[in-house]
């Protein structure tokens, strides 16, 4: 079919099909200069550099993590946002898998990780979650994690979420972890329950709460050569209890920061080195049996004194006797002197009486 446009002869044919072609041809030039988004462009209040594949949102008032993360970001950093829950597949785009590497979440407010809530990162080497807010960490919180190799949790967590945390850090889920930050969380013991189940190389406890290490765990660390244990400003005490952790001190070098490792408790230790203190300071035997020798002299003294009562009331007649015989002589000379001192009190009488 033709259609002519008016009556001249000399007006150019359009075939129908023709007409519609052009009308779609337009329509999608409209849609491809509209302000649409895409994977590759960089979110909003963002700043995005592709050549290192960094993208960093500071101080946003948004409070979830940006969905539309480029598919070429490989580290991503967020800083200063009101991101209180990490929620199950937080960082995946659109239900497809980042190849994201680096993932820095510090100074966020995070107060609670859901469990799986980094699935979709299955490349992720390293996690900072420092300087958070943390109440609640899920048993499974960094499943889907298998190629972590450092994970950051200094100054992040609060008394409930620090009882959480052994259970979080699974060996099945963190079987790769390298180096683990746990430092100033006012934690009073290593809290993964088998450090033999782990590729830790550092472990990081500084400025914790930490008295003591048990046997239990110097024992793993005597097995595990490879791995290195800062452990400065924490409050030892350095009583007997201390004794498998101090020969570990002095017979290893897997401790970089032993010699500012202080004793606190007792008072007339505190302030002392640990790694200067004597063997006998540590030593539960010697304690035990000055103890037992203290114990020893006061049973020694308390039969005497019982010895002593029992010769006292088997003799008492005796000396009743001999303390009324004392009390007899004492009376009869304090008469001779007593009749003495009558006779030669004045000499002035025995004149006028001659």
């Amino acid at each position: 079919m033709w259609i002519f446009h008016g009556a001249d002869s000399s007006t150019r044919l359009w075939p129908t099909w023709t007409r519609w072609c052009v009308c779609y041809a337009a329509a999608a030039l409209c849609v491809l200069c509209s302000p649409v988004r895409t994977h590759d462009a960089c979110p909003a209040s963002c700043a995005c550099a592709r050549d290192s594949g960094t993208v960093t949102c500071r101080d946003g008032g948004d409070s979830e993590v940006p969905g539309d993360v480029p598919d070429w970001t490989t580290t991503l950093i967020l800083v200063g946002r009101n991101i209180s829950t990490l929620q199950r597949g937080a960082f995946m785009s659109n239900g497809t898998e980042l190849d994201m590497t680096t993932l820095s979440l510090s100074y966020n407010g995070i107060r609670a990780i859901e469990p799986y809530a980094f699935l979709g990162l299955p490349r992720l080497h390293l996690l900072d979650l420092s300087h958070n807010q943390l109440e609640s960490i899920s048993a499974r919180a960094f499943h889907g994690l298998p190629e972590l190799r450092s994970l950051y949790l200094n100054d992040s967590l609060l008394p409930s979420a620090a009882a959480q945390l052994s259970n979080a850090l699974s060996a099945q889920s963190l079987r790769n972890l390298h180096r683990l930050e746990l430092a100033g969380n006012r934690l009073k013991s290593i809290p993964l329950v088998t450090l033999d189940s782990y590729n830790l190389h550092a472990l990081v406890l500084v400025n914790n709460s930490i008295e003591s290490i048990g046997w239990e765990n110097v024992t793993n660390l005597y097995q595990l050569k490879r791995i290195r244990v800062y452990l400065s400003s924490n409050p030892f005490r350095c009583n007997c209890g201390l004794g498998a952790f101090y020969y570990w001190l002095k017979n290893s070098s897997q401790c970089p920061d032993a010699g500012r490792l202080l004793c606190s408790e007792p008072e007339a230790k505190r302030g002392v080195p640990v790694e200067k203190l004597r063997g006998e300071d540590v030593d539960c035997m010697t304690e035990n049996l000055e103890a037992v020798s203290y114990v020893f002299l006061g049973l020694v003294l308390a039969l005497i004194g019982v010895v002593f009562l029992m010769v006292l009331y088997l003799n008492r007649g005796g000396i009743k006797r001999w303390l009324n015989n004392i009390r007899e002589a004492c009376r009869d000379h304090m008469e001779v002197y007593h009749y003495r001192y009558e006779q030669d009190s004045d000499p002035r009488l025995a004149n006028v009486a001659v």
